[in-house]
Order: structure tokens, then sequence, then C-alpha cells
């Protein structure tokens, strides 16, 4: 029944990281600390973290070929944001690893980072596109790497793709149009977060788990369910992306995202 929850719980995250280009990892992150912490796993950070990382490479890798699919398709612009991102998970693995790093600051932080996406979508839904001036250029190289930088540095700081912070960054910052953002964004999480599954994989030794099939940091007997509901809802997400006004979908997703800080704050403190 577990395993049935995780999947479907995996397809809505699928579909928010399609919609929005996010990875998943913003809704696969609270599940399994939750689960992980439900289950009396000590100090389940940085294996929540590396965990959900691997179910973001997976949704993101879908989304990915639908953009592919539907021609929104930009692989320069996606491998130059993403290799940019993998040097911040290295920068953001130091941190996550240190001793200072615990469930407290983790729960802050990720709250303060979904405050920080309802935020950013609500300020966009709440703005017509005539008010956006937006460009279709390429992503330059300081580009690239303040976006793919502060992407990857966050990603493995709260175990998410980074696209909450590199879709705002490439729309809001740098103005390039939501669909572009979106499909670069979605290529770019998926080198960032197989850089941090790996590295954190790399990891990992004798720690707590909730299976036995996991690989230092990386729990794939929990990730993986949540995996494949990413997977098919990263293909419907993608597909709507181009169909579906977004307003009042990022209205909710603002809402959704301020319930979740919530409710890690309580499952905490």
């Amino acid at each position: 029944m577990e395993i049935v929850i995780l999947l479907l719980l995996g397809v809505v995250a699928g579909i928010v990281a399609g919609l929005f280009g996010l990875g998943g990892g913003i809704l696969f992150t609270p599940i399994l600390f939750i689960v992980f912490n439900d289950a009396g796993i000590e100090n389940p950070v940085v294996l929540t973290i590396g965990s959900s990382l691997f179910c973001t490479f997976i949704a993101a890798f879908g989304s990915s070929v639908r953009q592919f699919q539907q021609q929104n398709f930009y692989w320069w612009d996606g491998i130059k944001v993403g290799l940019m991102g993998a040097g911040g998970v290295y920068l953001g693995k130091l941190v996550i690893t240190s001793p200072y790093y615990s469930q407290q600051e983790f729960v802050i932080f990720f709250s303060l980072l979904l405050i920080y996406v309802a935020y950013m979508f609500y300020r966009r839904g709440s703005r017509s596109q005539n008010d956006l001036e937006q460009n279709d250029d390429e992503m330059t190289l300081p580009q690239s790497l303040v976006t793919g930088g502060l992407g990857g540095f966050v990603a493995a700081l709260a175990g998410i793709g980074g696209g909450g912070v590199m879709v705002p960054l490439m729309n809001l910052l740098f103005k390039k149009n939501f669909a572009r953002s979106v499909s670069i964004s979605s290529l770019a999480i998926v080198l960032i977060s197989l850089s941090g599954w790996i590295q954190l994989g790399l990891t990992g030794n004798d720690i707590g788990t909730l299976s036995s099939f996991h690989w230092g940091y990386v729990d794939f007997g929990a990730a993986f369910p949540l995996a494949v509901g990413g997977l098919l809802g990263g293909f419907l997400g993608a597909l709507f992306n181009l169909k579906i006004n977004r307003r009042y979908l990022q209205y909710a997703f603002s809402l959704l995202a301020v319930a979740m800080a919530l409710k890690l704050i309580v499952e905490v403190f």
C-alpha cells in the first residue's frame, strides 16, 4: 500500500515538474523527509537529499524528452546551465555533509525556499504576459554561471533540481520567455540531479536507510516508486505546459508551497 501511495505522489510531483520546470524535488523532498523521519531514521537529511535527487533526475529526464518531442528544446543552453549547476552541487554537498547542517537547519532552509517559490509564482501569476519584456536569445556564459551555479547549490542543500531558482532567474531577471526557461531548466536539472545523487551515492557509509536497496545516501527502495510516478507525471505535465493557462495553477501552487512549509516546520519543531 505504501508503494502505491508513493507512486501516486510521484505522479503529482512529476506533473508539477513538467508544468513549471521544477524537477519535482520541491515535492519529492518533503515526502521523503516525512517518510524517513516517521520511520525513525536518525538524522535523515542527507539521505532525503540524495534520494530526492535520484527521483528528480528521473522526472526531469521524462520532462526533457517530452519538451524535445514538442520541439521546445535548447540543447546548448540546457547543457551550459547544467554543467555550471554541477559545480554548485559540489559546493552544496560540502555544506550538507558537515556537522553543522542538521534537521532544524534543513527544515528552516527548505521552508524559506518554499515560501520564496510561492512568492515568485504568485508574482508571475499576477502579471500579464504583456507586462513582461521577453526575448528568445541564447543564454550567455555569465547568465548560465549565475543561473546554474545558484540552482546547483540550492539543489544540494534542499534535494531539489534547482528549477525553483533557475526558472524565475531566466524568466524574470534575464527576460527569457517562460516556455524556453522551463525547457532549459528541465535539461539542466537532468545534469544537476545526476551529478548530485552520484556524488552523494559515493559519500555515505554505514548509514541508516529505509530499505536495503541503497547506495550511499541514495535509498533506491524508497525513491524508486516516487521516481516512476514522477516519470509518468513528467510526461503529462510537459504535455500540458504549452496548452494550459497557468495563472490559476500558479496561484494554487503558491498555496501548496506554503502548506508544505508549514507541514515541515510542524514535523520537526
